[in-house]
């Protein structure tokens, strides 16, 4: 099993940055892959953007492309979202997802999920 906890949510006004973290616990090692996704009340819940354990490979959203930016930091088994230009139809809780069979931006492919961080973009 792998556990995973989300934090760095909050309230913040349009055109602010915001990081989010996820730190990964348990059997670590079994991870392929680590997605951000997000859902907005009434919404679907969307992949955001993804990065592969060796860090060779990140996804995103076309709505985020070019306005955020996944890492991870493999010494301590966190993954990062860095949100910059936060918009208002950002507002979502954004959860954090593990796989360990393969690395895709289908919800189905993850089978570890964090409780989930609240972004608000509002002024």
């Amino acid at each position: 099993q792998v556990q995973l906890v989300e934090s760095g949510g909050g309230l913040v006004q349009p055109g602010d940055s915001l990081r989010l973290s996820c730190t990964a616990s348990g059997r670590t090692s079994s991870i392929l892959g680590m997605g951000w996704f997000r859902q907005a009340p009434g919404q679907a819940r969307e992949f955001v953007a993804g990065i592969n354990m060796r860090s060779t490979f990140t996804a995103y959203i076309n709505s985020a492309k070019g306005r955020f930016t996944a890492s991870r930091d493999s010494d301590e088994n966190l993954v990062y979202l860095h949100m910059d230009s936060l918009i208002p139809e950002d507002s979502a809780v954004y959860f954090c997802a593990a796989t360990s069979r393969v690395f895709s931006s289908l919800e189905e492919s993850y089978e570890f999920w964090g409780q989930g961080t609240q972004v608000t973009v509002s002024s």
